[in-house]
């Protein structure tokens, strides 16, 4: 069988097991002790709105309410491009509008005028992010049950070790470079899940494929021919997917940058995943033909006996 590309994915696989396991570490000590930096989303806050005479500069007023002492201020337009809306992770106060006020008047070649200030509550509560996690929980054991009726139950393994792995890491790196979590986020990493899935769907059915017309082959090399036959389909996707995510986080402003991150991050992970820790999987569970085999039906040959 011939295959446009013939890389020993395989060959580095004890490499790819350290990797993983070592960024899986990282990401949950971060966690652990640094946690995560949750948005307003999740804590309430702030929420100031102003009015411009003229249209606003929004990276401009970004910059100078992180001069003024609020870096973490989320700037967006409202309604109009006169009109902005500034939200801060901030206990509320009835001056802070006016602070806010003074700060923005400060550079300002226009009049700025104060429309509003007021509380802020969170939307998403302790309950609600019990139930969210739960809710993961129970997505990853019916993704388990999913795979191990379509393929078989060692698939279905590495398929939720490598979703797991992959939304790991990705909350690793936002708790390790502070980033911002709040909803878009949160459905950013749904959005991975999903990604993740799927390509990793596409690859396990590769390698069923195989197994089922490849027989004299080890199941290390029929995993490597597997994935060399997906290898062009799976960097088209990514690359398609990653091109889309950098246009959204160039383009989309302050409200979508969060979810383009996490996207962008997970697609990476995921591709790496689906390469290297479910088929990973497959080899240290001892995956052979016998596990894939078709079923025999009453009445057809077997070797050759009637």
């Amino acid at each position: 069988m011939s295959t446009k590309t013939n890389i020993d994915f395989m060959g580095k696989r004890k490499i790819a097991a350290i990797l993983s396991v070592a960024l899986v570490l990282a990401s949950i000590a971060s966690l652990t002790f640094s946690g995560l930096k949750l948005g307003l989303d999740f804590t309430g806050g702030t929420l100031v709105e102003v009015g411009y005479e003229t249209p606003a500069n929004i990276e401009l007023i970004r910059q100078q309410l992180q001069t003024g002492g609020y870096p973490s201020a989320v700037v967006q337009n409202f309604g109009s491009e006169t009109d902005v809306l500034v939200r801060l992770q901030q206990e509320y106060k009835p001056e802070l509008g006016d602070q806010i006020l003074a700060t923005l008047q400060q550079d300002s070649s226009t009049k700025v005028t104060l429309r509003r200030s007021e509380f802020v509550g969170a939307q998403v509560g302790d309950e609600l992010r019990e139930q969210g996690g739960l809710g993961m929980l129970l997505a990853l054991f019916v993704v388990m049950i999913y795979v191990a009726f379509r393929f078989q139950f060692k698939f279905s393994v590495g398929a939720v070790v490598a979703l797991a792995h992959d939304v790991i890491i990705t909350l690793g790196i936002f708790s390790l470079l502070g980033f911002n979590f709040d909803l878009t986020v949160l459905a950013a990493l749904l959005a991975v899940i999903g990604y993740s899935l799927n390509d990793t769907i596409v690859v396990s059915d590769r390698i069923r494929e195989n197994f089922r017309k490849v027989r004299k082959q080890t199941p290390l090399n029929i995993i490597n021919i597997s994935l060399n036959e997906t290898l062009s389909r799976t960097i088209i996707t990514s690359l398609t997917t990653l091109l889309v995510l950098v246009t959204l986080l160039l383009l989309g402003g302050e409200l979508i940058r969060g979810f383009a991150i996490a996207l962008s991050i997970g697609v990476i992970v995921g591709t790496y995943s689906s390469i290297y820790v479910a088929s990973n999987i497959l080899l240290a569970l001892g995956i052979t033909s016998e596990d894939l085999a078709l079923p025999v039906k009453e009445g057809h040959e077997i070797d050759g006996m009637p």
